[in-house]
Protein backbone atom coordinates (compact mmCIF):
# COMPACT_ATOMS: atom_id res chain seq x y z
CA UNK A 1 0.00 0.00 0.00
CA UNK A 2 1.45 3.53 -0.75
CA UNK A 3 2.39 5.59 2.12
CA UNK A 4 0.19 9.05 0.57
CA UNK A 5 -0.56 10.03 4.35
CA UNK A 6 2.53 11.69 4.94
CA UNK A 7 4.26 11.66 8.77
CA UNK A 8 1.04 9.85 10.12
CA UNK A 9 1.61 6.05 7.96
CA UNK A 10 5.03 6.56 9.64
CA UNK A 11 6.38 5.16 13.44
CA UNK A 12 9.51 6.05 15.22
CA UNK A 13 11.80 3.01 15.61
CA UNK A 14 10.68 1.80 12.13
CA UNK A 15 13.43 0.86 9.75
CA UNK A 16 13.38 2.47 5.95
CA UNK A 17 16.13 1.87 3.04
CA UNK A 18 16.22 5.38 1.80
CA UNK A 19 18.91 6.89 -1.36
CA UNK A 20 19.73 10.25 0.23
CA UNK A 21 19.30 12.90 -2.79
CA UNK A 22 20.51 16.26 -1.16
CA UNK A 23 22.37 17.44 1.91
CA UNK A 24 20.19 20.00 4.24
CA UNK A 25 21.61 23.41 5.69
CA UNK A 26 22.67 21.57 9.22
CA UNK A 27 24.53 18.96 6.89
CA UNK A 28 21.83 16.26 7.40
CA UNK A 29 21.18 13.80 4.24
CA UNK A 30 17.78 14.53 2.64
CA UNK A 31 15.46 11.49 1.02
CA UNK A 32 12.22 10.77 0.48
CA UNK A 33 9.90 8.09 0.29
CA UNK A 34 6.87 7.82 -1.03
CA UNK A 35 6.78 11.79 -1.29
CA UNK A 36 7.38 11.67 3.15
CA UNK A 37 11.07 13.50 3.67
CA UNK A 38 13.18 12.23 6.18
CA UNK A 39 16.13 14.09 7.39
CA UNK A 40 19.44 11.49 8.25
CA UNK A 41 22.41 12.79 10.34
CA UNK A 42 25.57 11.61 8.62
CA UNK A 43 24.34 10.59 5.28
CA UNK A 44 26.05 11.76 2.15
CA UNK A 45 23.93 12.74 -1.31
CA UNK A 46 24.33 9.50 -3.35
CA UNK A 47 23.83 7.26 -0.04
CA UNK A 48 21.84 3.99 -0.22
CA UNK A 49 20.73 3.42 3.77
CA UNK A 50 19.11 1.35 5.68
CA UNK A 51 17.74 4.40 8.58
CA UNK A 52 15.54 3.75 11.60
CA UNK A 53 13.41 6.58 12.30
CA UNK A 54 13.72 8.84 15.21
CA UNK A 55 11.25 10.99 15.59
CA UNK A 56 7.94 11.30 13.13
CA UNK A 57 6.33 15.27 12.50
CA UNK A 58 3.52 16.14 10.08
CA UNK A 59 5.52 16.43 6.58
CA UNK A 60 8.85 15.17 7.51
CA UNK A 61 10.72 13.26 9.93
CA UNK A 62 14.58 12.26 11.36
CA UNK A 63 16.07 9.26 10.96
CA UNK A 64 19.44 7.61 11.77
CA UNK A 65 21.78 5.45 9.46
CA UNK A 66 21.64 1.84 10.53
CA UNK A 67 23.31 0.97 7.48
CA UNK A 68 25.16 1.90 4.32
CA UNK A 69 23.88 -0.51 1.48
CA UNK A 70 25.75 1.46 -1.02
CA UNK A 71 28.26 4.39 -0.15
CA UNK A 72 27.98 7.48 -2.33
CA UNK A 73 30.93 8.24 -4.33
CA UNK A 74 31.98 11.20 -1.98
CA UNK A 75 31.94 9.47 1.63
CA UNK A 76 35.11 9.38 2.99
CA UNK A 77 35.77 7.83 6.87
CA UNK A 78 35.62 10.53 9.03
CA UNK A 79 38.91 11.05 10.34
CA UNK A 80 37.75 11.43 14.29
CA UNK A 81 36.63 8.49 15.59
CA UNK A 82 34.00 10.53 17.15
CA UNK A 83 32.26 11.89 14.62
CA UNK A 84 29.14 10.63 14.78
CA UNK A 85 28.69 11.24 18.31
CA UNK A 86 30.04 14.41 18.73
CA UNK A 87 28.21 17.78 17.80
CA UNK A 88 31.01 19.61 16.72
CA UNK A 89 31.43 18.39 13.25
CA UNK A 90 28.74 18.23 10.46
CA UNK A 91 29.92 17.20 7.67
CA UNK A 92 33.36 15.04 8.27
CA UNK A 93 31.74 11.94 6.05
CA UNK A 94 31.38 14.21 3.33
CA UNK A 95 34.91 15.01 1.22
CA UNK A 96 36.22 17.98 1.53
CA UNK A 97 35.48 19.12 -1.86
CA UNK A 98 31.95 18.29 -1.62
CA UNK A 99 31.89 20.38 1.41
CA UNK A 100 33.14 23.17 -0.53
CA UNK A 101 30.73 23.13 -3.18
CA UNK A 102 28.04 22.14 -0.33
CA UNK A 103 28.93 25.93 1.01
CA UNK A 104 28.94 27.45 -2.16
CA UNK A 105 25.89 26.41 -2.83
CA UNK A 106 24.21 26.81 0.37
CA UNK A 107 25.08 30.74 -0.20
CA UNK A 108 23.53 30.92 -3.86
CA UNK A 109 20.75 29.38 -2.73
CA UNK A 110 20.11 31.69 -0.20
CA UNK A 111 20.83 34.54 -2.13
CA UNK A 112 17.75 33.60 -4.96
CA UNK A 113 15.29 31.81 -2.79
CA UNK A 114 15.64 34.61 0.51
CA UNK A 115 17.70 37.53 -1.30
CA UNK A 116 14.99 37.31 -4.39
CA UNK A 117 17.89 37.85 -6.72
CA UNK A 118 17.68 36.24 -10.32
CA UNK A 119 19.93 33.12 -10.29
CA UNK A 120 21.30 34.19 -13.46
CA UNK A 121 22.81 37.80 -11.68
CA UNK A 122 24.20 35.49 -8.92
CA UNK A 123 25.58 33.18 -10.84
CA UNK A 124 27.76 35.91 -12.99
CA UNK A 125 29.22 37.70 -10.10
CA UNK A 126 30.00 34.64 -7.29
CA UNK A 127 33.74 33.79 -6.74
CA UNK A 128 34.53 30.54 -6.11
CA UNK A 129 34.86 29.66 -2.53
CA UNK A 130 38.22 30.22 -0.62
CA UNK A 131 39.37 26.58 0.73
CA UNK A 132 41.40 25.80 2.77
CA UNK A 133 44.84 23.35 1.71
CA UNK A 134 45.10 21.83 4.86
CA UNK A 135 41.34 21.52 6.45
CA UNK A 136 42.17 20.48 9.50
CA UNK A 137 44.18 22.04 13.40
CA UNK A 138 42.56 24.90 11.98
CA UNK A 139 41.23 26.42 15.30
CA UNK A 140 43.45 28.67 17.64
CA UNK A 141 40.82 28.56 20.40
CA UNK A 142 38.99 25.46 22.10
CA UNK A 143 36.56 25.51 25.21
CA UNK A 144 36.51 22.28 26.80
CA UNK A 145 33.49 21.37 28.99
CA UNK A 146 34.91 19.26 32.27
CA UNK A 147 32.67 16.69 33.48
CA UNK A 148 32.40 12.96 35.26
CA UNK A 149 31.89 9.88 33.50
CA UNK A 150 30.10 6.79 35.17
CA UNK A 151 32.89 5.67 37.00
CA UNK A 152 33.55 9.05 38.24
CA UNK A 153 36.89 9.92 36.31
CA UNK A 154 36.70 13.76 35.16
CA UNK A 155 36.48 13.84 31.76
CA UNK A 156 37.03 16.66 28.74
CA UNK A 157 35.62 16.71 25.64
CA UNK A 158 33.04 17.88 23.40
CA UNK A 159 28.59 17.65 23.72
CA UNK A 160 27.20 15.54 21.66
CA UNK A 161 24.49 16.80 19.09
CA UNK A 162 21.48 18.73 20.63
CA UNK A 163 22.82 17.78 24.19
CA UNK A 164 25.01 18.50 27.04
CA UNK A 165 26.23 15.22 27.37
CA UNK A 166 30.15 15.54 27.09
CA UNK A 167 31.97 13.16 24.60
CA UNK A 168 35.37 12.34 25.85
CA UNK A 169 38.06 13.09 23.84
CA UNK A 170 41.13 15.58 24.49
CA UNK A 171 42.10 15.75 20.93
CA UNK A 172 39.67 17.21 18.78
CA UNK A 173 41.39 17.34 15.24
CA UNK A 174 40.68 20.57 14.23
CA UNK A 175 42.42 21.75 17.18
CA UNK A 176 46.32 22.56 17.81
CA UNK A 177 48.05 18.94 19.38
CA UNK A 178 48.65 21.01 22.38
CA UNK A 179 45.28 20.88 23.50
CA UNK A 180 45.29 17.08 24.41
CA UNK A 181 48.54 17.58 26.35
CA UNK A 182 47.36 20.03 28.14
CA UNK A 183 44.12 18.71 28.71
CA UNK A 184 45.23 15.26 29.55
CA UNK A 185 47.53 17.68 32.64
CA UNK A 186 44.73 19.31 33.88
CA UNK A 187 42.57 15.44 34.13
CA UNK A 188 45.10 13.73 36.01
CA UNK A 189 45.44 16.58 38.57
CA UNK A 190 42.27 16.94 39.30
CA UNK A 191 42.00 13.13 39.63
CA UNK A 192 45.03 12.87 41.77
CA UNK A 193 43.82 15.71 44.07
CA UNK A 194 40.31 14.77 43.85
CA UNK A 195 38.56 18.14 42.55
CA UNK A 196 35.40 17.76 41.59
CA UNK A 197 34.48 18.42 38.01
CA UNK A 198 30.89 21.54 37.56
CA UNK A 199 28.09 19.74 37.90
CA UNK A 200 25.21 21.91 35.40
CA UNK A 201 22.60 19.68 37.36
CA UNK A 202 23.23 21.36 41.27
CA UNK A 203 25.54 23.77 40.64
CA UNK A 204 28.54 22.00 42.89
CA UNK A 205 31.92 21.34 41.46
CA UNK A 206 35.05 23.42 41.01
CA UNK A 207 36.35 22.71 37.71
CA UNK A 208 34.17 24.03 34.66
CA UNK A 209 35.68 24.61 31.23
CA UNK A 210 39.40 24.93 30.43
CA UNK A 211 39.93 27.42 27.60
CA UNK A 212 42.65 26.89 25.26
CA UNK A 213 44.02 29.93 22.57
CA UNK A 214 47.28 29.66 20.74
CA UNK A 215 48.76 32.72 18.54
CA UNK A 216 49.69 30.94 15.27
CA UNK A 217 52.21 33.03 14.21
CA UNK A 218 53.75 33.43 17.99
CA UNK A 219 53.51 29.72 19.21
CA UNK A 220 51.84 31.54 22.51
CA UNK A 221 48.88 29.66 24.25
CA UNK A 222 47.35 30.75 27.00
CA UNK A 223 44.99 28.99 29.31
CA UNK A 224 42.13 29.68 31.30
CA UNK A 225 40.35 27.48 33.62
CA UNK A 226 36.68 28.60 34.17
CA UNK A 227 35.94 27.21 37.68
CA UNK A 228 33.58 28.38 40.48
CA UNK A 229 35.03 30.01 43.40
CA UNK A 230 32.18 29.99 46.41
CA UNK A 231 35.02 31.80 48.46
CA UNK A 232 33.44 35.22 50.02
CA UNK A 233 37.23 36.68 50.14
CA UNK A 234 38.06 39.31 47.46
CA UNK A 235 39.54 37.84 44.33
CA UNK A 236 43.14 38.51 43.98
CA UNK A 237 46.07 36.89 42.40
CA UNK A 238 47.30 35.33 46.19
CA UNK A 239 44.37 33.43 46.19
CA UNK A 240 44.34 29.45 45.88
CA UNK A 241 41.45 28.59 43.82
CA UNK A 242 41.91 24.73 43.63
CA UNK A 243 43.78 22.20 45.86
CA UNK A 244 47.30 21.81 44.32
CA UNK A 245 47.18 24.88 42.50
CA UNK A 246 51.16 25.32 42.44
CA UNK A 247 51.91 22.16 41.12
CA UNK A 248 49.78 22.24 38.19
CA UNK A 249 50.73 26.21 37.15
CA UNK A 250 54.56 23.76 37.57
CA UNK A 251 53.66 21.35 35.39
CA UNK A 252 51.66 23.46 32.77
CA UNK A 253 54.31 25.83 32.49
CA UNK A 254 56.36 23.41 30.73
CA UNK A 255 54.37 22.69 27.87
CA UNK A 256 55.86 24.42 24.88
CA UNK A 257 54.78 27.62 23.83
CA UNK A 258 52.43 28.44 27.45
CA UNK A 259 52.59 31.88 27.82
CA UNK A 260 49.41 32.39 30.24
CA UNK A 261 48.01 30.59 33.32
CA UNK A 262 44.77 32.27 34.73
CA UNK A 263 41.27 31.60 36.18
CA UNK A 264 38.16 32.60 34.87
CA UNK A 265 35.48 32.85 37.53
CA UNK A 266 32.11 31.85 37.11
CA UNK A 267 29.97 31.09 39.88
CA UNK A 268 26.01 31.50 37.80
CA UNK A 269 24.12 28.50 36.48
CA UNK A 270 24.40 29.46 33.15
CA UNK A 271 25.69 27.94 29.50
CA UNK A 272 27.27 31.15 29.19
CA UNK A 273 31.12 29.97 29.27
CA UNK A 274 32.78 32.73 30.64
CA UNK A 275 32.31 34.99 34.15
CA UNK A 276 32.88 38.81 34.92
CA UNK A 277 36.63 37.87 36.57
CA UNK A 278 39.67 36.92 35.54
CA UNK A 279 42.86 36.38 36.97
CA UNK A 280 46.57 35.38 35.59
CA UNK A 281 48.14 32.87 38.30
CA UNK A 282 51.19 32.92 35.96
CA UNK A 283 52.65 34.62 32.75
CA UNK A 284 51.27 37.23 30.98
CA UNK A 285 47.75 38.53 30.65
CA UNK A 286 47.78 38.42 27.13
CA UNK A 287 49.10 36.55 24.01
CA UNK A 288 49.70 37.59 20.55
CA UNK A 289 49.09 36.85 17.21
CA UNK A 290 49.16 38.39 13.63
CA UNK A 291 47.29 38.51 10.77
CA UNK A 292 48.79 39.99 7.70
CA UNK A 293 50.98 43.26 9.22
CA UNK A 294 48.56 43.44 12.29
CA UNK A 295 49.35 42.40 15.48
CA UNK A 296 46.51 41.28 17.68
CA UNK A 297 46.73 40.88 22.13
CA UNK A 298 44.49 38.50 23.20
CA UNK A 299 42.57 37.91 26.60
CA UNK A 300 40.79 35.01 27.32
CA UNK A 301 37.39 37.00 26.42
CA UNK A 302 38.86 38.40 22.97
CA UNK A 303 36.75 37.66 20.20
CA UNK A 304 38.96 36.91 17.43
CA UNK A 305 38.14 34.72 14.08
CA UNK A 306 39.44 30.84 15.21
CA UNK A 307 40.73 30.41 11.94
CA UNK A 308 43.57 32.55 11.45
CA UNK A 309 44.99 31.03 8.20
CA UNK A 310 41.20 31.95 6.86
CA UNK A 311 40.85 35.20 8.32
CA UNK A 312 43.76 36.80 6.87
CA UNK A 313 42.22 35.98 3.18
CA UNK A 314 38.48 36.57 4.48
CA UNK A 315 40.07 39.88 5.77
CA UNK A 316 42.17 40.15 2.38
CA UNK A 317 38.99 39.93 0.48
CA UNK A 318 37.30 42.31 2.58
CA UNK A 319 40.01 44.77 1.59
CA UNK A 320 40.14 44.22 -1.82
CA UNK A 321 36.02 44.86 -2.26
CA UNK A 322 36.26 47.91 -0.02
CA UNK A 323 38.93 49.13 -3.03
CA UNK A 324 40.72 51.89 -0.74
CA UNK A 325 43.39 54.24 -1.83
CA UNK A 326 44.19 55.92 0.73
CA UNK A 327 41.63 58.89 0.63
CA UNK A 328 38.68 57.41 1.82
CA UNK A 329 36.45 57.35 4.93
CA UNK A 330 35.40 54.30 6.63
CA UNK A 331 32.53 52.83 9.05
CA UNK A 332 33.44 49.31 10.38
CA UNK A 333 30.48 48.38 12.19
CA UNK A 334 30.08 45.42 14.70
CA UNK A 335 34.23 45.68 14.66
CA UNK A 336 34.95 43.61 17.66
CA UNK A 337 38.39 43.93 18.81
CA UNK A 338 39.44 45.73 15.51
CA UNK A 339 40.16 43.44 13.06
CA UNK A 340 38.79 44.65 9.99
CA UNK A 341 39.15 48.17 11.36
CA UNK A 342 42.93 47.62 11.61
CA UNK A 343 42.83 45.71 8.16
CA UNK A 344 41.04 49.07 6.86
CA UNK A 345 43.24 51.61 8.34
CA UNK A 346 46.12 50.62 6.73
CA UNK A 347 44.79 52.19 3.87
CA UNK A 348 41.84 54.20 4.38
CA UNK A 349 42.17 58.14 5.74
CA UNK A 350 39.80 57.42 8.46
CA UNK A 351 37.95 54.51 10.01
CA UNK A 352 35.36 54.74 13.03
CA UNK A 353 34.57 51.09 14.47
CA UNK A 354 31.01 50.29 16.62
CA UNK A 355 30.79 46.89 19.24
CA UNK A 356 28.55 46.56 22.11
CA UNK A 357 31.26 44.63 23.80
CA UNK A 358 33.32 47.07 26.08
CA UNK A 359 35.98 44.94 26.72
CA UNK A 360 36.17 44.44 23.08
CA UNK A 361 36.55 48.32 21.90
CA UNK A 362 39.66 48.41 24.66
CA UNK A 363 40.81 45.84 23.27
CA UNK A 364 40.73 47.33 20.06
CA UNK A 365 41.87 50.22 20.85
CA UNK A 366 45.19 48.86 22.53
CA UNK A 367 45.31 47.19 19.47
CA UNK A 368 45.32 50.22 17.51
CA UNK A 369 48.22 51.80 20.19
CA UNK A 370 50.49 48.53 19.41
CA UNK A 371 50.12 48.71 16.07
CA UNK A 372 51.34 52.57 15.73
CA UNK A 373 47.55 52.90 13.89
CA UNK A 374 46.33 56.44 14.79
CA UNK A 375 43.59 56.95 11.46
CA UNK A 376 40.75 54.80 13.96
CA UNK A 377 38.35 56.11 16.89
CA UNK A 378 36.15 53.61 18.53
CA UNK A 379 32.12 53.51 19.72
CA UNK A 380 31.15 51.75 22.29
CA UNK A 381 27.29 50.82 21.66
CA UNK A 382 25.10 48.92 19.60
CA UNK A 383 25.57 49.61 16.31
CA UNK A 384 21.37 50.04 15.59
CA UNK A 385 22.47 52.83 17.97
CA UNK A 386 25.33 54.50 17.39
CA UNK A 387 24.93 54.70 13.80
CA UNK A 388 21.57 56.36 13.93
CA UNK A 389 22.44 58.72 16.96
CA UNK A 390 25.67 60.09 15.35
CA UNK A 391 23.72 60.71 11.94
CA UNK A 392 21.64 62.93 13.62
CA UNK A 393 24.65 64.54 15.44
CA UNK A 394 24.75 63.48 19.28
CA UNK A 395 28.48 62.54 18.76
CA UNK A 396 31.47 65.12 18.16
CA UNK A 397 32.76 63.74 14.80
CA UNK A 398 36.82 63.88 15.90
CA UNK A 399 37.99 63.66 12.39
CA UNK A 400 39.80 67.00 12.56
CA UNK A 401 41.63 65.23 15.67
CA UNK A 402 42.62 62.42 13.46
CA UNK A 403 43.58 64.88 10.41
CA UNK A 404 46.35 65.74 12.49
CA UNK A 405 47.88 62.08 12.68
CA UNK A 406 47.95 61.70 8.89
CA UNK A 407 50.90 62.87 6.69
CA UNK A 408 50.73 66.20 5.31
CA UNK A 409 50.07 64.58 1.84
CA UNK A 410 46.69 62.51 3.86
CA UNK A 411 46.03 65.80 5.23
CA UNK A 412 44.54 67.73 2.03
CA UNK A 413 42.67 64.14 1.58
CA UNK A 414 40.84 64.22 4.42
CA UNK A 415 37.18 65.95 4.79
CA UNK A 416 35.60 68.48 6.89
CA UNK A 417 34.39 67.69 10.22
CA UNK A 418 30.58 65.60 9.56
CA UNK A 419 32.57 63.23 6.68
CA UNK A 420 31.58 60.37 8.77
CA UNK A 421 27.86 61.17 8.03
CA UNK A 422 28.50 60.44 4.42
CA UNK A 423 31.21 57.72 4.33
CA UNK A 424 33.09 56.29 1.26
CA UNK A 425 32.59 52.75 2.03
CA UNK A 426 30.58 50.43 5.44
CA UNK A 427 31.89 47.57 7.02
CA UNK A 428 29.16 45.07 8.19
CA UNK A 429 30.55 42.21 10.00
CA UNK A 430 27.28 41.30 12.57
CA UNK A 431 26.61 37.92 14.43
CA UNK A 432 24.52 35.35 13.00
CA UNK A 433 21.48 37.41 12.99
CA UNK A 434 22.66 39.83 10.99
CA UNK A 435 22.37 43.57 11.12
CA UNK A 436 19.25 45.41 13.04
CA UNK A 437 16.67 47.47 10.56
CA UNK A 438 17.80 51.17 12.15
CA UNK A 439 21.74 49.67 11.19
CA UNK A 440 20.70 49.17 7.70
CA UNK A 441 18.51 52.54 7.43
CA UNK A 442 20.72 54.24 8.72
CA UNK A 443 23.16 52.84 6.16
CA UNK A 444 20.90 53.92 3.73
CA UNK A 445 20.43 57.41 4.46
CA UNK A 446 24.50 57.73 4.96
CA UNK A 447 24.80 56.92 0.86
CA UNK A 448 27.58 55.22 1.44
CA UNK A 449 29.80 54.44 -2.44
CA UNK A 450 30.56 50.90 -1.06
CA UNK A 451 29.05 48.72 0.82
CA UNK A 452 30.96 45.51 2.35
CA UNK A 453 29.29 42.71 3.82
CA UNK A 454 30.84 40.26 5.98
CA UNK A 455 28.29 37.21 7.20
CA UNK A 456 28.56 34.10 8.82
CA UNK A 457 25.21 33.19 7.74
CA UNK A 458 23.98 33.00 4.36
CA UNK A 459 20.25 33.33 5.39
CA UNK A 460 20.33 36.65 7.40
CA UNK A 461 22.60 37.61 4.59
CA UNK A 462 20.29 37.00 1.59
CA UNK A 463 17.40 39.05 4.27
CA UNK A 464 20.08 42.15 4.34
CA UNK A 465 21.12 42.27 1.04
CA UNK A 466 17.38 42.33 -0.08
CA UNK A 467 16.66 45.35 2.18
CA UNK A 468 19.54 46.91 0.89
CA UNK A 469 18.70 46.35 -2.83
CA UNK A 470 15.80 47.96 -2.12
CA UNK A 471 17.35 50.42 -1.20
CA UNK A 472 19.18 51.53 -4.23
CA UNK A 473 22.26 49.35 -3.74
CA UNK A 474 23.43 46.84 -6.24
CA UNK A 475 25.18 43.17 -5.72
CA UNK A 476 28.94 43.39 -7.41
CA UNK A 477 30.83 40.57 -5.76
CA UNK A 478 30.01 37.97 -3.81
CA UNK A 479 32.34 35.52 -2.28
CA UNK A 480 32.25 32.21 0.36
CA UNK A 481 35.00 31.32 2.55
CA UNK A 482 35.54 28.15 4.48
CA UNK A 483 36.23 29.33 7.97
CA UNK A 484 34.91 26.26 9.23
CA UNK A 485 35.62 22.77 7.59
CA UNK A 486 34.24 19.49 8.61
CA UNK A 487 31.47 22.03 9.10
CA UNK A 488 28.19 23.65 8.17
CA UNK A 489 29.06 27.09 8.65
CA UNK A 490 30.18 29.45 5.95
CA UNK A 491 31.14 32.81 5.49
CA UNK A 492 30.67 35.31 2.93
CA UNK A 493 32.17 38.95 1.75
CA UNK A 494 29.87 40.64 -0.36
CA UNK A 495 30.31 43.61 -2.29
CA UNK A 496 27.63 46.64 -3.11
CA UNK A 497 28.00 49.88 -5.07
CA UNK A 498 25.24 52.56 -4.52
CA UNK A 499 23.42 53.17 -7.96
CA UNK A 500 23.48 57.20 -8.71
Amino acid sequence: MEKSNAGAMYKKNEMIRLEITDISNEGMGVGKTDGYTLFVKDAIPGDIIDTRIAKVKKNYGYARVENVIKPSPFRVTPACPYARQCGGCQLQALSYEEQLKFKQDKVRNSLIRIGDFEASLIDDIMEPIIGMDDPWRYRNKAQYPIGTDKKGNPIAGFYAGRTHDIISNTDCLLGVPENKVILELVLAHMKSHDIPAYDEKTGSGVIRHVLIRKGFTTGQIMICLVITNKSKKEISDKEIYFSGQEDLIGKLSQVKGVTSISVNINNEKTNVILGDKTVTLWGEDVIYDSVGEISFSISPQSFFQVNPVQMDKLYGTALEYADLTGRESVWDLYCGIGSISLFMAKKARVVYGVEVIPQAIEDAKSNAAENGIKNVRFFTGKAEEVLPDFYIGKYDDPVDDIKNTKTDEAKDNVKAPGDMKHPDVVVVDPPRKGCDRACLDTMLKMQPDRIVYVSCDPATLARDLKILDEGGYRLKRVRPCDMFPQTVHVETVVLLTRQN
